[in-house]
């Protein structure tokens, strides 16, 4: 019997579907995240990780498990794995596409709202001081309505993102790597501007791409700089996008109105300066945090494990 290692707790429609396919299955049960030295101790005689995010399997992982045919990743991205590394080896990558899409562009526009109606600060007022009653001026917010939004990343995250953006009256830009032809464009009702002017013009900023080479530090000094005194940022696509050395002081300076994140760049360790900041939301990397998604990402890897012990072609390889 083939034995499949789970480097997490994981939803139960996993796990039911590796034991009716004859797979031998174990789970990390302890407190928090495993560590590199248990995942270390597991990995040595199975043929299957199911691993997440917040794990890192790097070469020395990989050379523990001889027996190792699959990595598959409980998540989008996989900066996590050393898949180049895997493909020496003959490991195939996977990783678990598209079924986060709604969760987590309702979480950018929940974020979004939450900020520009200052709903988190207000929670905070209520629960402790309290307010005096309604008043013209008291605690004014912005609308969301009639505003420029910035997509970076028009993946399929950032292509719901402005759909819902539409829906609520904004006007929505973009910037990536890939221009979409101007049929496309007109369909989703976007424009495309270099990153620079999208910076300069953006009442709103979302985040929505990947973590590369070319993403890291995107969002540096220079350009909180660039940004609107009035805008917002917000990033639900990786935390080194963003550098957080530069934001924190430009955030205390004015430089931008205020932030929302959803993932960091020292994940899970924030700088105490953000949480001192009112102006600033918090969120523990929750984009895709629902029942839903993480069901459907789990009967994803798991799936993947069962055609490649069936001798098939696992789905969304990465390192192929």
């Amino acid at each position: 019997m083939k034995k499949v290692y789970l480097s997490a707790q994981f939803p139960q429609v996993a796990l039911d579907e590796l034991r009716q396919n004859n797979l031998e299955v174990a789970s990390y049960t302890g407190e928090g995240l495993i560590s590199h030295a248990e995942l270390l101790r597991q990995v040595a005689g199975i043929d299957y990780l199911i691993t997440t995010l917040s794990t890192q399997v790097d070469q020395e992982i990989i050379d523990a498990a001889p027996n190792l045919k699959l990595i598959a990743n409980f998540g989008a991205g996989f900066n996590n794995i050393d898949t180049a590394y895997a493909k020496t080896k003959g490991i195939q990558v996977t990783n678990t596409p598209a079924v986060s899409t709604n969760s987590v562009t309702e979480v950018t526009m929940g974020l979004m709202l939450a900020l520009s109606h200052r709903m988190v600060e207000g929670d905070k007022l209520m629960r402790t001081k309290g307010f005096a009653g309604w008043a013209p001026l008291f605690f004014l917010g912005h609308e969301i309505g009639g505003k420029q939004l910035g997509i970076v990343g028009l993946g399929s995250i950032g292509k719901e993102v402005a759909n819902r953006a539409n829906a609520m009256g904004m006007s929505v830009t973009y910037y990536g790597p890939h221009p979409l032809s101007d049929e496309d464009a007109k369909k989703l009702n976007v424009r495309y501007l270099p990153l620079e002017e999208l910076i300069k013009t953006s009442d709103f900023i979302s985040i929505n791409a990947p973590g590369t080479p070319e993403t890291h530090h995107m969002f540096d000094a220079a350009a909180f700089d660039n940004m609107k005194d009035t805008a917002y940022l917000i990033n639900v696509g990786r935390g080194p996008i963003v550098d957080e050395a530069a934001l924190l002081p430009a955030l205390k300076a004015g430089k931008l109105a205020g932030a929302a994140l959803d993932v960091y760049e020292n994940e899970p360790n924030v700088d105490d300066g953000f949480k001192a900041l009112d102006n600033v939301i918090l969120v523990p990397h929750i984009g895709n945090a629902t029942v839903e998604a993480r069901n459907a990402m789990a009967s994803i890897v798991a799936h993947n494990v069962v055609l490649l012990d069936q001798g098939q072609a696992p789905k969304f390889v990465v390192n192929a």
